[in-house]
């Protein structure tokens, strides 16, 4: 067990209010001081809106997804929450793909939607429990 998570949240434009709507819901588990939160710019502005502490790095367009598999492939990041939009294309899908990309081969947890989220979350949370139980 480890003593911080460091968690990147991105969401596509149209999936950023069900990211924050997913935030509220489980409020308690991200305001715990054993989270590390990051994030892409917009995307992290609107979860500074709910009054956690979060690092903003670029936006997704202007180099973020891959400031945050840059993490990811430098050990700094152990989960990735990104509620992607499936249904459009994006202008910098190179950078989504190399991402993703990344999550495999460094063998770090993403989550794409609020279902597979909530499942990585409640694992962690079980994690954070315990070792609190100590």
């Amino acid at each position: 067990m480890q003593n911080l998570y460091r968690i990147a949240l991105i969401a596509h434009d149209d999936k950023k209010d069900e990211l924050i709507e997913f935030i509220i819901s489980n409020l308690t588990f991200f305001v715990s001081d054993k989270l590390e939160l990051i994030s892409t710019a917009t995307t992290g502005s609107k979860i500074q809106e709910l009054g956690l502490n979060i690092t903003c790095l670029n936006s997704g367009p202007m180099g973020g997804d891959l400031q945050i598999a840059s993490r990811v492939v430098e050990g700094k990041c152990d989960l990735v929450l990104f509620f992607r939009d499936p249904l459009k294309s994006h202008p910098h899908d190179t950078d989504i793909t190399s991402l993703l990309r990344a999550c495999d081969v460094y063998n770090i947890p993403i989550a794409t939607n609020p279902a597979s989220a909530d499942f990585l979350i409640r694992s962690i949370n079980a994690e954070i429990s315990a070792t609190s139980a100590y």
